[in-house]
């Protein structure tokens, strides 16, 4: 089914486009109505925005939905590092007013999350509210990413697909979900060894958790119970930081709710956006 519906809707409703901002050219999409509510989408690490596309059809008839590629990310451009979370927000930022948007629901799982909680600190007029979703404030320990990034640069990509898979999904999913992890692992493939490392170096070297207090917006702070790359214990810290939070624990999923528990992850996220309103 997952497969079935992100195939109609690419064919069906998908607008691809290209702008620059920034000074980098941002691959993104416009879906549903011209002057609905705006909500944005922001991608993980080794993701493009094809990884929103089973929560398209429960937003579309009523937001106006923005989605992008992060830098050196499925189509955006690929520029030199070092990247920054800074950097990332800040093309955040540069592509809603290139495009003229004032301010957004803003919506980022994982690399996303950590995007917008940038984006919310040093732009918050922009963000009416947010929703973090398997994320952090920080993702030690260094020597973790810098073997991650010593086995992209050997081996590509395809040297980290497997425990890619093995941590985005619980074990049950490797079976249930087969057809949904084989669209990760070609999106994952299809992500460039440039763009890994430097939004890889931009997260090893990040700590952002002081920032958490001076988020204004309300968040609603979403997690797979087995998540182990952003856990639970994480998503707790963010909860407690940031002063208008909700914390949603989701059974049966890893870091990508979004795709092993679509119905659910759903139901939460257009709840939370309808009390926005």
């Amino acid at each position: 089914p997952f497969t079935v519906s992100v195939i109609l809707y690419s064919a069906l409703k998908r607008r691809k486009m290209k702008i620059t901002a920034n000074n980098l050219e941002i691959n993104y999409r416009l879906d549903g109505p011209e002057h609905g509510p705006a909500v944005m989408f922001s991608t993980s690490l080794m993701s493009n925005y094809s990884m929103w596309d089973g929560q398209m059809a429960a937003l579309t008839d009523t937001f106006r939905v923005l989605s992008y590629d992060q830098r050196g990310h499925g189509g955006t451009e690929t520029t030199p590092g070092p990247y920054t979370i800074e950097l990332l927000a800040e093309d955040a930022a540069a592509l809603l007013e290139a495009l003229g948007i004032e301010a957004v629901h803003f919506i980022g799982l994982s690399m996303g999350g950590f995007t917008a909680q940038m984006l919310a600190t040093l732009y918050p007029e922009k963000v009416k509210s947010l929703c973090l979703c398997d994320t952090a404030c920080i993702m030690g320990p260094k020597s973790l990413w810098n073997e991650r990034i010593d086995n992209a640069r050997s081996g590509g990509l395809e040297a980290l697909v497997a425990g890619t898979l093995e941590r985005w999904f619980t074990p049950p999913f490797h079976t249930t979900g087969a057809d949904q992890l084989e669209v990760v692992r070609e999106m994952i493939l299809g992500t460039g060894v440039d763009g890994y490392i430097g939004c890889a170096e931009a997260i090893r070297d990040m700590d952002i958790c002081g920032n958490l207090r001076k988020i204004a917006a309300p968040t609603l702070v979403l997690v797979g119970e087995g998540d182990p790359a952003c856990t639970v214990e994480a998503a707790e810290v963010l909860h407690q930081g940031i002063s208008h939070s909700q914390l949603v624990i989701i059974p049966e999923a890893a870091h990508l709710p979004n795709i092993e528990q679509r119905d659910r992850f759903n139901e939460l996220l257009v709840n939370f956006l309808k009390q926005q309103q």
